[in-house]
């Protein structure tokens, strides 16, 4: 007899319930890359909505004597209402209120996602989000020039989106125990850089020709992929006990709990505030790098957009090498604070580097994205599961969505206050951004600090009775 083939061994030597783990890895990892996906079209369309017009020429009349083409100064190529001179301060309007929106909203996510079914939940969610994010790119299908149309798909698309966080982390926290759980946390955040680089190539594909692809496109991808989440998505492995195959009937497995004082853990607040500061600077880059290397390095917003995409790429490795290294130290807080540290001169470097040329540009955005977003990665997955499923929180096994939402909606008002002063203080000056960005780096390792001297960096649980309990 043939001897069986050793792919085949390979596959057989993993039982079901490995096989459902990497399911649930590999479809949350997918579902979240398309929320990021369908966020980043508007760093990319941003130079396209107001763009330098000195380039537009038009051809000269029968009536003129010269055969040069001649420049009209009051031509406008920029897309109404973005043509004004505070251009980028209605741009960084319409950051603020999506990331307002989003952060005031998940507060609410993470208590409203305790009580429903997350498939359901998620799948709602990712079809609203697909519905908003096409509908920003219908306004340049159907010319539309209001601001107010502008800010309030933002705002809506901002609320509909923090359905995803809270329910991706919930799920994977459900299948995945402490075990290596930074190095898998690690690896799987990887989806919020994958989602940026595919929303950027995916964006600055369209731009040049008909941005309003950039957003329909992505638009389109994050609702079939809500349509798959509600086929596939298995939210915890007890839930498989009520198959038909297991069963005699088919039965939903959720059950409603009440979750204990979450912010009462030791680490919730300190984590909260580190991911304010962490994230106003990760996001300052998601919403307005592309346009800073159009003005800097006086690229086309495709090459632009296509050459922030390192800055994610370093992410991948920053938020992997991150879960590594906190695994082994066994120190959330300490790998977090160390990254900060040397991530604030990093900034400073490159906002110098930019200006030699490509070369150190991108070796800049590579060190930049991994210093940048490692902590904020950390943060957010293997310290919100440590804390959620805090021995504390026994019996509430959906207490993980509540932490999370607590610990990234806190992150998210970051989050949106970042994008808006970047474009107040542009208009002075990108070094100025900078400034701004290197001083929320500090006080992030600052508040960080406060974990560090109270709970030897790991998390705990306050008792009124007891005082402090360590993990």
């Amino acid at each position: 007899m043939a001897p069986v083939p050793p792919g085949i061994r390979f596959l057989t030597s993993f039982n079901r319930d490995q096989w459902y783990r990497a399911f649930t890895f590999g479809l949350t990892f997918l579902l979240y890359t398309s929320f990021h996906l369908s966020r980043k079209p508007i760093s990319i369309v941003k130079s396209e909505l107001h763009k330098n017009c000195s380039h537009v020429m038009e051809a000269p009349s029968e009536s003129s004597s010269s055969q040069q083409p001649v420049l009209h100064p009051e031509l406008d190529c920029s897309w109404k209402p973005f043509d004004r001179n505070n251009y980028k301060q209605l741009l960084g309007a319409m950051d603020y209120s999506f990331l307002c929106a989003y952060a005031i909203g998940m507060y609410l996510s993470g208590i409203i996602g305790e009580r429903l079914p997350i498939r359901l939940y998620l799948t709602v969610g990712m079809l609203t989000s697909g519905l908003f994010t096409c509908l920003f790119g219908l306004g340049y299908v159907y010319d539309v020039h209001s601001l107010g149309f502008y800010i309030f798909v933002q705002v809506a698309n901002g609320l509909v989106q923090t359905t995803g966080w809270p329910s991706v982390v919930t799920c994977i926290g459900n299948w995945f125990g402490k075990g290596r759980r930074g190095l898998i946390m690690g690896l799987w955040n990887s989806h919020t850089s994958v989602g940026n680089i595919l929303g950027s190539l995916i964006a600055g594909y369209y731009v040049s020709s008909n941005w309003g692809l950039s957003f329909i496109v992505p638009g389109v991808i994050i609702a079939a992929m809500g349509v798959i989440c509600f086929l596939f998505l298995i939210e915890r492995k007890a839930q498989l006990l009520c198959c038909p195959s297991v069963c005699p009937s088919l039965r939903v497995c959720y059950s409603v709990t009440q979750v204990s004082p979450a912010v009462c853990l030791q680490g919730v607040v300190e984590f909260s505030l580190c991911l304010l500061f962490a994230k106003l600077v990760s996001y300052t880059f998601l919403f307005w790098l592309p346009l800073y290397i159009t003005k800097a390095a006086h690229l086309d917003a495709k090459k632009a957009g296509d050459l922030s995409t390192l800055f994610d790429v370093g992410g991948i490795v920053g938020g992997i090498l991150a879960g590594v290294l906190s695994d082994k130290m066994g120190k959330r807080a300490t790998t977090c604070a160390v990254m900060l540290l040397l991530a604030a001169p990093t900034l400073y470097g490159f906002s110098m580097m930019s200006q030699f040329g490509l070369g150190p540009t991108i070796g800049m955005l590579l060190v930049c994205g991994g210093l940048v977003n490692g902590p904020y990665a950390l943060i957010t997955t293997a310290v919100s599961a440590d804390l959620g499923t805090h021995k504390s929180l026994k019996g509430n096994a959906r207490a993980l969505s509540t932490v999370t939402a607590i610990i990234d909606g806190t992150g998210s008002v970051g989050a949106a206050v970042g994008p808006l002063l970047a474009g107040l203080l542009s208009a002075q000056g990108w070094d100025q951004v900078f400034y701004m960005l290197m001083t929320a780096d500090f006080l992030a390792l600052l508040v960080i600090s406060e974990d560090l001297q109270t709970s030897g960096s790991q998390p705990g649980i306050w008792d009124p009775l007891g005082g402090l309990n360590t993990l």
